[in-house]
């Protein structure tokens, strides 16, 4: 009787664990100034609206769009919305926010797009809710998007996170790895 006893508080305090995973839903996201929110110290969240030169680990390059920019919004929200464990927040004209839950532990991260059609980009922004490294997770979706759409000619295929290389990933990351990691 006590083993199983010992056997439930240990699976209640192993779900209560990984509720606690998803973290609460960040009060700074969306589009403040044109701009979306800079990244945290951590080293798990990219983003494009960075300096480049002055913090290199966090900076990603906007999706540049070579054609129509409407088109490309809209194929774009429609891969998000189609991704595996996405879940669509906030969706305005020319902004988009989803949440990405990972397979295993359920962590989330959280997916900015912002549309910018005079300059023919998407600014973008991933990160972790939890923890201090995602092991490139959130770098890993972003170039996943632009290696995807560059292929089908929505996005150009220039800009990754070292200007100009292409991160080779798995298809939509956000799944993997397990914990500890942050997302």
């Amino acid at each position: 009787m006590q083993a199983r006893t010992v056997t439930r508080f240990a699976g209640l305090a192993a779900l209560a664990l990984l509720a606690a995973c998803a973290g609460e839903r960040p009060g700074d996201l969306g589009v403040r100034d044109g701009r979306l929110a800079p990244c945290k110290p951590t080293p798990n969240c990219v983003a494009s609206q960075g300096d480049r030169a002055a913090d290199p680990g966090h900076y990603v390059a906007p999706l540049a769009i070579p054609g129509d920019p409407e088109a490309a919004w809209a194929a774009l929200v429609a891969a998000v919305r189609a991704a595996p464990r996405s879940h669509i927040v906030a969706e305005r004209p020319g902004y988009l926010h989803a949440e990405y839950a990972s397979r295993v532990f359920g962590f989330v991260d959280d997916v900015e797009l912002q549309l910018d059609p005079s300059a023919k980009l998407v600014h973008v922004r991933s990160a972790s809710r939890v923890g201090y490294s995602d092991l490139g997770v959130n770098r890993a979706r972003i170039e996943a998007l632009r290696t995807r759409f560059a292929a089908s000619g929505v996005l150009a295929g220039s800009g990754g996170a070292a200007g100009g290389t292409l991160y080779s990933t798995r298809s939509f990351p956000g799944e993997e790895p397990a914990c500890p990691r942050s997302s």
